[in-house]
């Protein structure tokens, strides 16, 4: 894509700045394989660094403190995947101006200076821990805004990014499910090291990787269960639903009963990043080799027994 005029980097933070119409014609990225070769769809909603100019200067935060809610570079890790045949949707947009992993309306009240529709939910989990559709926090609980955001800024972001970003999500499922009888939502994040302090965990290690299927309901238990197998093949120590068991994209799409699968996987940042600066580590490479592997070793079992389940639900 072509460098807009008016974008600019602040290399101090890492930060990529950009007037809105830069974002808003272009919020997400979908990179499409020459030949669709296998059931699955590769989603990074979090990934995303591109600022707006309004967005930074309304902030209370200094560009780094922003960044911290980014899934950093993960878009980069899953790039093998479609050489692979597989596609891969990532946003452009951050989390932290808004999250395509939640409701599309779930909103804090307090957050803005008009009251919110009656179809906005206020009451969920997400909307409590200040990290709804369009978060109050980062991920250090840092009060984002320095003053109250209309309702009409967020029914923008809303139309402009989220749903854009779950309408390619859609179509690309859909596709694969056409294609293959099945389909399987790989829902890529990357997580701190270390429990935070609101956190179950709090002040644990981490280990390297988390798959999340929604305690077995988002997708069939031979797709986690091989997943898990592949993983620690390749040296990675894995665990299940804990701390993290998939987010609203996974709960959403995971529909086993009509051949929509979800599994998330939550990716330690100490592998492959420096946590603390927000850039690139060593480990970058071999993991992107890895989870090109991992993807390549899990197309290639035997997955007619799904498609096969879905064909005689069909008739």
């Amino acid at each position: 894509m072509a460098t807009n005029p008016q974008q600019r980097n602040d290399d101090q933070a890492g930060l990529r700045v950009a007037d809105d119409a830069e974002l808003f014609e272009q919020p997400i990225s979908v990179e499409k394989p020459v030949e669709t070769r296998v059931p699955f769809v590769f989603s990074s909603p979090h990934s995303g660094r591109v600022y707006t100019e309004a967005f930074v200067t309304a902030s209370n935060l200094d560009p780094m403190t922003l960044r911290r809610s980014e899934d950093s570079f993960i878009e980069e890790v899953f790039g093998g995947v479609v050489a692979l045949g597989a596609p891969l949707l990532h946003a452009r947009f951050p989390r932290a101006y808004l999250d395509a992993n939640r409701e599309p309306y779930e909103l804090d009240p307090a957050m803005f200076a008009d009251p919110l529709p009656p179809h906005v939910n206020t009451r969920s989990l997400r909307v409590a821990g200040g990290l709804g559709t369009i978060a109050r926090i980062v991920a250090d609980s840092t009060e984002i805004y320095r003053a109250p955001l209309s309702y009409a800024e967020a029914e923008r972001r809303i139309r402009s990014l989220y749903m854009p970003f779950h309408e390619a999500l859609r179509d690309l499922l859909e596709d694969a499910r056409q294609r293959f009888g099945w389909a399987l939502l790989v829902d890529c994040h990357s997580m701190p090291s270390v429990g935070a302090p609101h956190e179950d965990d709090r002040g644990g290690n981490r280990p390297d990787i988390v798959l999340g299927d929604r305690y077995g309901t988002s997708c069939a238990s031979e797709i986690t269960q091989e997943a898990e197998r592949l993983l620690r093949r390749l040296g990675y120590r894995v665990a299940r639903n804990n701390p993290y068991a998939g987010g609203f994209n996974t709960e959403h799409y995971g529909r086993p009963q009509v051949g929509l699968h979800a599994l998330q996987i939550e990716i330690n940042r100490a592998l492959y990043m420096d946590e603390a600066r927000l850039e690139r580590g060593a480990g970058l490479a071999r993991l992107k080799a890895d989870m090109t592997a991992f993807a390549a070793a899990l197309a290639d079992l035997d997955w007619s027994a799904l498609a096969g389940e879905m064909r005689r639900a069909a008739l």
